[in-house]
C-alpha cells in the first residue's frame, strides 16, 4: 500500500512505484500496489488526517509505504487534528514499535558530509533501533492548562514498561547478530527513572545473546561520539524522543536526510517504511527532491516484510552505481558532480537496476 501523503512525499513516492515497477520486470514479480490517504492529504479530502478506510487497507496490505506528512498550511489546526497525528496513528493501528534506520557513508559521498575526512577514514554503517510507540510521544497525561494566576503550564508524560523495552530490545540484539555483534543502549540513567528501568531490561534481554557486546551511554555523550568517532558504531538501541534526534543527527554524518530510509515493525511481517526526511513543503513541487531515502526503504520492504532480500541487494547496488557515477540531487551536490532532478535520479536508479 503506498501513502503518498503531504509535500514532497507524492514525488519520492513516485519513485520508489518506478523502482518497485521496475524489480517487478528483473525478477519476474507481481506487485499490486493500492494508494491511500494520510496526512495532509486526507485532512483536505476527509477532514481527519487518518481516515477509515486508510487503515483497513493498510490492515489488508502485506506492508505500507509512507511518503511524508504535514505542512505549514496545517499548523493552525488542533494538535489532535494535525496531519503527524496521523502517522503516529498509524504506527498504533499496525502495532509497529521498532524503528530501525540505517546509516551508511557511501564513499563518493564523504565531501557531502560535514565531518573532516580523518573522522571518516574508517566509514560509517550504522543502524538505529528506535521504540516507536511509547515514551514522551504517547505518555498519558499530557495537555496545556492556564493556572490560577494566569501564567499557563504544560505537560508531558514519558512512560515505559519492561515488556515496551524488552520487545524492541530483542529487535536489536537479533540484528547485531547479524552484524557485528554490537548493541550500545542509550539512555539517561543518571537523571530519568525510565531510563534505569530501560537500562536494566536491556542488561537482562543481553543474556539470551552471548555472541553480543552490550555497552550502555548517556545520550549527551553518544552525540559527542557520534560526531566525533562515528565508525566506533554499529547497532544503537534507544527509546522514542532520544531515537528520533540521534537518527537526525546520522543523517548529517552521511551527507543528507534525503539518504536515509527506515523500517517500522512489529510481531508479524508487515512493516511500515518510510524515508526519514519530513515532507519539505519549501521544496514540494518543484522535482529537486532527492527520491534515494524513498527508493532504500522500498527496499528495506521488499527484505523485511517481503521476503525478497535479491531484490533488496540489487536495489541497494543500482544506488551506488549512481552515485559512483556522480548523479547528485541538490542536496548532496558538490562541484564536479552531475545535479539532476528527482525523476531523473529514480529513472537513473531504474536503469541500473539489475537481477
Amino acid at each position: 500500500m503506498l501513502l503518498p501523503g503531504d509535500g514532497i512525499g507524492p514525488e519520492v513516492t513516485e519513485q520508489a512505484r518506478r523502482i518497485l515497477q521496475r524489480v517487478s520486470e528483473v525478477f519476474q514479480i507481481e506487485f499490486v500496489l493500492e494508494e491511500g490517504l494520510i496526512g495532509g492529504a486526507a485532512i483536505d479530502a476527509r477532514g481527519v488526517p487518518l481516515p477509515a478506510e486508510t487503515i483497513e487497507l493498510a490492515h489488508q496490505a502485506d506492508a505500507v509505504f509512507l511518503g511524508a506528512v504535514g505542512g505549514p498550511r496545517w499548523d493552525n489546526l488542533p494538535s489532535s487534528l494535525r496531519p503527524e497525528q496521523g502517522l503516529l496513528e498509524l504506527r498504533r493501528n499496525l502495532g509497529v514499535f521498532a524503528n530501525l534506520r540505517p546509516a551508511r557513508l557511501y564513499p563518493e559521498l564523504a565531501p557531502a558530509s560535514p565531518l573532516r575526512e580523518t573522522v571518516l577514514s574508517r566509514g560509517v554503517d550504522l543502524i538505529t533501533v528506535r521504540e516507536l510507540t511509547g515514551g514522551l510521544y504517547f505518555g498519558q497525561p499530557r495537555g496545556r492548562k492556564v493556572r490560577p494566576d494566569g501564567s499557563e503550564e504544560s505537560v508531558d508524560t514519558m512512560i515505559y514498561s519492561s515488556g515496551e523495552i524488552e520487545r524492541v530490545a530483542r529487535v536489536a540484539f537479533r540484528l547485531a547478530e547479524g552484524r557485528r555483534c554490537q548493541v550500545l543502549s542509550v539512555d539517561k540513567a543518571n537523571v530519568l527513572e525510565t531510563s534505569r528501568l530501560w537500562r536494566q531490561v536491556v542488561t537482562r534481554v543481553a543474556q539470551e545473546y552471548p555472541r553480543v557486546e552490550l555497552k550502555h551511554m548517556y545520550v549527551d555523550n553518544c552525540a559527542m561520539q557520534l560526531v566525533r568517532n562515528p565508525g566506533d558504531f554499529d547497532v544503537i538501541l534507544t527509546e522514542n524522543t532520544f531515537g528520533d534526534i540521534l537518527s537526525d543527527l546520522t543523517a548529517s554524518l552521511v551527507g543528507s536526510l534525503g539518504l536515509l530510509p527506515s523500517a517500522s515493525l512489529g510481531e508479524g511481517r508487515r512493516g511500515l517504511y518510510e524515508p526519514v526526511h519530513g515532507s519539505a513543503p519549501d521544496l514540494a513541487g518543484q522535482n529537486r527532491a532527492n527520491p534515494l531515502a524513498a527508493i532504500l526503504s522500498a527496499a528495506m520492504l521488499l527484505e523485511y516484510s517481503l521476503d525478497l532480500a535479491p531484490a533488496a541487494r540489487a536495489i541497494e547496488k543500482a544506488v551506488q552505481a549512481v552515485l559512483a557515477e556522480g548523479y547528485r540531487t541538490q542536496d548532496i551536490f558538490t562541484p564536479g558532480s552531475r545535479l539532476v532532478s528527482t525523476e531523473e535520479m529514480g529513472a537513473a536508479v531504474a536503469t541500473r537496476l539489475k537481477g
